[in-house]
């Protein structure tokens, strides 16, 4: 059976899809990705994905393409071609499969499932409807499973990745731990001068810190690592940042793709979370972790890329010894 799973938003959306891959791929002989641009990095990364189709869909993202400029007609006759068995639409839970169903439809897609609130007339041929509190993880596997395609018994349902490669030439030799200072948003982003004070009080307390960051965040990791921390910013592709994520003892990072990396290779994390999102939807899944940030601040559930309030109270009053607290704590708890 050839089957094709669909998540068109971003890298840490994709990742926790991973699990409802591999449900998908235990009863299948092939199995296609259908991503964003923003995911391929992270559906290649995947364990049970053999073939990546990357669209840039015109209801997805920060910034999508116009409709006349994504190629609808040249998407159609790609997964035409695919003569797809089965297709799973993966969506967040303020998102609608139904744009995406319509198109694998006239693809021929000959069955289509996906979680949907609205009525999906003849687009969708399982209709499933998410049960409160389910992280998008679980919420992912559930609508698989409304698919019948439970995961295999060994598969303990956490987010995984292909094995990552050696980075201890990036890292040094000895023990350390991760910050990772940027993200997608700034409603999701500590203050730098808070994060580099961070990495001063982690150097004091005898920790080694490597600081992780993409080409764009050069300038920032720069300014967190000060003088003390390792600066890997710009410096590693998705593959090689799994490995810098995987050796670590813990990972401090906003709700952003490292974030669920450090999830998929097992590591703890220090979640700087900004309640723009429900935690219990979005918070690092399958690993100990430690929330910080208050989630009952007045943005709660806005969904807002820019913090709507003055000061960006609810990251901005975490301090530096509040993460060292934490780190110590999950340092202590994995001993």
């Amino acid at each position: 059976m050839k089957a094709l799973v669909v998540r068109l938003d971003s890298f840490g959306d994709v990742l926790l899809a991973g699990p409802a891959v591999r449900a998908v791929a235990a009863h299948s002989s092939h199995v296609t990705m259908l991503c964003g641009p923003g995911g391929e990095p992270a559906a290649r990364l995947l364990p049970g994905v053999d073939d990546v189709i990357v669209w840039a869909a015109p209801w997805e993202g920060f910034d999508p393409p116009a409709v006349h400029e994504a190629d609808v007609d040249g998407l159609i006759r790609c997964l035409t071609d695919a003569a797809f068995d089965t297709a799973l639409i993966l969506t967040s839970f303020h998102q609608s499969p139904l744009p995406t169903a319509l198109l694998l439809r006239l693809a021929g897609a000959r069955r289509i499932g996906a979680e949907s609130v609205d009525h999906p007339g003849r687009l969708l041929d399982v209709r499933h409807r998410r049960l409160p509190g389910r992280h998008e993880t679980q919420a992912a596997l559930d609508t698989a499973a409304a698919m019948g395609f439970l995961p295999h018994p060994g598969d303990d349902g956490r987010l995984r990745v292909l094995p990552p490669p050696d980075t201890a030439a990036l890292t040094g030799n000895g023990p350390y731990l991760v910050v990772h200072p940027g993200a997608s948003a700034p409603a999701r982003t500590w203050h730098p001068e808070r994060c580099a004070e961070a990495v001063d009080l982690l150097t004091d307390a005898g920790h080694r810190v490597v600081v992780t960051g993409g080409p764009g965040e050069r300038e920032l990791t720069r300014r967190v690592s000060g003088r003390t921390a390792v600066d890997l910013g710009g410096r590693t592709d998705h593959r090689t940042l799994a490995g810098v994520l995987c050796l670590a003892d813990v990972v401090v990072s906003g709700n952003t793709g490292p974030a669920h990396l450090a999830a998929a290779v097992g590591t703890p994390v220090v979640s700087l979370f900004a309640p723009v999102v429900p935690a219990d939807r979005w918070a690092p899944y399958g690993v100990p972790s430690i929330l910080l940030g208050d989630q009952t601040a007045p943005c709660a559930d806005s969904r807002a890329r820019s913090c709507p309030v003055p000061g960006h109270p609810c990251l901005d009053e975490i301090t530096g010894q509040d993460v060292v607290r934490a780190v110590h704590k999950l340092l202590q708890e994995g001993a």
